[in-house]
């Protein structure tokens, strides 16, 4: 679910950023809120699944080495919730080449981005994840907007 600015209206594409680094997962979501997007951080699998049904994303960025649950399990679960979540994998672990292939050969594609990841790469990444999706207002049963609402025109 996208976001509408109060202030501006302004559109905003709700990102979830996962990382057990906290301080990676807060960096790269305070450089896409400056950049005009509306992200969140989460810090494991887990706690983004809840933070996820809370603000639904339209985009999750993930590391790919999670503890617990691993990055790859996290994107196909949310598939699963969100079938329109788009999914930005990042390791900087070259043992993620095992991870990846095994998702391939069950049927999922999925981005990878190198960490480090340098901030004018992750936002076109970003952007060029989220191009497809134009959002549409909902109307609710009265017939006004309801701006919380946002459908995608999918892939």
């Amino acid at each position: 679910m996208s976001e509408m600015s109060d202030s501006s209206n302004t559109y905003r594409p709700s990102v979830l950023v996962v990382d057990d680094e906290s301080a990676i997962a807060d960096t790269l979501a305070e450089i896409l809120n400056r950049s005009g997007y509306s992200a969140r951080a989460a810090y494991d699998g887990p706690g983004a699944l809840e933070t996820s049904l809370m603000v639904p994303p339209e985009l999750l960025i993930t590391d790919v080495v999670l503890p617990g649950m691993n990055g790859i399990d996290l994107a196909i679960q949310m598939k699963r919730i969100f079938p329109d979540v788009k999914i930005l994998l990042f390791s900087g672990q070259a043992s993620t080449s095992d991870l990846l292939a095994s998702a391939n050969g069950a049927g999922h594609r999925f981005a990878l981005l190198s960490k480090p990841v340098h901030p004018k790469d992750l936002l076109a990444r970003v952007s060029e994840s989220l191009k497809s999706r134009r959002p549409h207002h909902v109307s609710d049963s009265n017939g006004k907007g309801n701006h919380s609402a946002i459908v995608s025109n999918g892939d």
